[in-house]
C-alpha cells in the first residue's frame, strides 16, 4: 500500500501542474451544468412570463361578424392584429404564430341558439407558439362556458343542469415535487461531472505517459501492477469525486438564488439534498475512475484515448432516457442497476421524497460490485507485458 501511495501522490502532483487537467476538474466540469441551468431556466420561464403578462396578438380574420365575441376577448388580454389574405400559408411560413377565423355564418348560428364554430390556425410543430395556443383556447373556452351559462339562465334553468358531474380536483404534488420537475436534468449533469473531472487524468495516467515514454519506466519497478493502479484509480477518483462535490455545491447555491432570487421557484437545493446525495456518488466515481482507466488503456495515443472517452459520456444519458421516455416508477431493483440506482435517488431526493436504507444499500452495494468487477478486469490488462507498448 506504500506504493500505491507514491503512486497515487505522484498522479495527484502531475495533474495539479497541468493546468488543463484542473481547468476541466475544477472549473469547466462543475460549472458549466449549473451555469446552463440558470441560463436556460431564466431565459424560459422569463419569456414565458413575460408573454403570459403581455396582450395576446392575435391576427382575426372575420372580426366583423362576431363583435361582441372579439370585445369579450380583448378584455381578457387579445390583442387584434388585421385579417391578412392566405392564413394558412402566413402559419407554415411562420409570419403570424396565432389565426382567429370566424366564419360569415356565425351570427346566424349564434341567434339561432346553436353553436357557432370559430377557427383556430396554427403550426404545432412550433414549441414556443404552444403556450400562446393554450392561452388563447383558454379565453375561448371561458367565453363559451360562460355564454352557455347565460343561455340556460334565460331559459329558466340552472346551469348546473349541463354539469352533472362536478370535478374537484386535489392535487397531491408538493411544491418541492412540482419544482422537481424543472431539475430533471439535474442527474445527468452529476454523471458527465463525474466523467469530466478525472478524464484528463484518466488520459494522461496510461496513454499520456505512454506516449511520452516514461510508463514503461514505472512498470519495470519492483512493485505490484495492482498498487500502481490502485495509485492511479485513487487519484482520479479524487479528481472526479472533487469535481461532483464543487458541482453539487454550485447547483444549490444556484437553486437558492432561483428559489429567493426574482424567479422564487417552489424547490430548494439545500444542504441535505448534497448530504443524501453524496455518500452515493462516491462509489460512482470509483467506477467512473476504473472504466476510463480500462478504456484509455487500450488507447494507443492521447487523441485515440479522448474519442473513446468522449463515447464514455454519453452512457450517463441512457437510464435518464430510459426512465424519461419509459415513465418508469420508482422500484427497488432499479437501484441495483449502476448509474441508474444514483440517478433515481437524486430524482427522489429532488421531489422531497425520502430514499430509504435498503435502496441506499442496494445501490452501494451493486456499484461498488461494479467497481470490484472492472477493476480485476483493468488488473489483468495492466498485467499484460503489452501495455507500454506505445505502437
Amino acid at each position: 500500500m506504500n506504493a500505491a501511495l507514491i503512486v497515487f501522490l505522484k498522479e495527484l502532483r502531475e495533474s495539479l501542474r497541468d493546468k488543463r487537467s484542473l481547468l476541466n476538474a475544477l472549473l469547466i466540469g462543475p460549472l458549466l451544468g449549473p451555469v446552463l441551468f440558470v441560463i436556460l431556466t431564466k431565459t424560459l420561464l422569463g419569456r414565458e412570463i413575460e408573454r403570459a403578462e403581455k396582450p395576446l396578438p392575435v391576427v382575426v380574420i372575420g372580426a366583423e361578424y362576431a363583435p361582441n365575441l372579439i370585445a369579450a376577448l380583448e378584455q381578457t388580454g387579445l390583442e387584434r392584429k388585421p385579417a391578412i389574405d392566405n392564413p394558412e400559408a402566413a402559419v407554415r411560413s411562420q409570419q403570424v404564430d396565432l389565426v382567429l377565423r370566424i366564419p360569415a355564418d356565425y351570427a346566424e348560428q349564434w341567434r339561432a341558439g346553436k353553436s357557432a364554430q370559430v377557427e383556430l390556425l396554427y403550426d404545432s410543430s412550433r414549441r414556443e407558439v404552444n403556450s400562446q395556443l393554450q392561452r388563447l383556447r383558454s379565453m375561448l373556452y371561458g367565453q363559451s362556458q360562460l355564454q352557455g351559462s347565460l343561455r340556460i339562465v334565460a331559459r329558466g334553468l340552472s346551469p348546473e343542469l349541463t354539469r352533472p358531474i362536478q370535478i374537484a380536483e386535489r392535487d397531491q404534488a408538493t411544491p418541492q415535487a412540482r419544482g422537481a420537475l424543472l431539475y430533471s436534468m439535474l442527474p445527468y449533469f452529476l454523471m458527465l461531472t463525474a466523467l469530466m473531472g478525472g478524464m484528463f487524468l484518466a488520459i494522461d495516467a496510461t496513454a499520456g505517459e505512454r506516449e511520452r515514454q516514461s510508463l514503461e519506466p514505472l512498470l519495470i519497478n519492483p512493485v505490484s501492477r495492482s498498487d500502481i493502479l490502485l495509485g492511479k484509480l485513487g487519484a482520479i477518483s479524487v479528481f472526479s469525486l472533487c469535481s461532483v462535490m464543487l458541482s453539487l455545491g454550485a447547483f444549490t447555491v444556484a437553486g437558492l438564488w432561483l428559489t429567493h432570487g426574482p424567479m422564487n421557484l417552489p424547490v430548494v437545493l439545500n444542504l441535505n439534498f448534497a448530504v443524501k446525495l453524496l455518500p452515493l456518488m462516491i462509489p460512482l466515481c470509483m467506477l467512473v475512475a476504473v472504466l476510463q482507466v480500462l478504456v484509455t488503456a487500450f488507447a494507443r495515443s492521447f487523441r485515440e484515448a479522448q474519442t473513446w472517452l468522449g463515447l464514455l459520456q454519453l452512457v450517463p444519458v441512457i437510464p435518464l432516457m430510459l426512465v424519461t421516455l419509459l415513465e418508469l416508477k420508482p422500484e427497488l431493483w432499479m437501484y441495483w442497476v449502476p448509474l441508474l440506482g444514483q440517478e433515481m435517488a437524486a430524482l427522489q431526493l429532488l421531489r422531497g421524497a425520502p430514499v430509504g436504507w435498503l435502496e441506499t444499500s442496494a445501490s452501494l452495494l451493486s456499484t461498488l460490485t461494479a467497481v470490484t468487477l472492472v477493476f480485476a478486469i483493468t488488473r489483468r490488462v495492466y498485467a499484460s507485458e503489452r501495455l507500454a507498448i506505445a505502437a
